[in-house]
């Protein structure tokens, strides 16, 4: 076995082809729009739960409708803000 250091191996230059027809878009589901923007969620973590002992704030990235502004609810998943969501609706009366 040799002690000299070996050259690094060539990685071959293997770059996958996508069409993008073939890829689901994306709508609102209240307005059908296509665009969307960003946004960000800011959420305040207290001191008490921080990992170094001082209050955080901390920006969640989603992404809202362009046309009337809601988020859709599969990018809510994980930001803790799905269950306000569900809690902050009005019980509505049928009559």
């Amino acid at each position: 076995m040799s002690t000299k250091p070996m050259k690094p191996l060539k990685k071959p230059n293997a770059q996958v082809q996508v069409d993008l027809r073939d890829a689901e878009t994306i709508k609102c589901s209240s307005c059908n729009n296509y665009l969307f923007i960003t946004s960000f969620i800011l959420k305040r973590l207290s001191a008490i739960v921080s990992p170094n002992g001082q209050e955080a704030l901390i920006p969640v990235q989603v992404y809202s409708c362009g046309n009337c502004g809601q988020v859709a609810e599969g990018f809510l998943e994980g930001s803790g803000l799905e269950e306000e969501i569900k809690s902050d609706k009005f019980p509505s009366l049928d009559i």
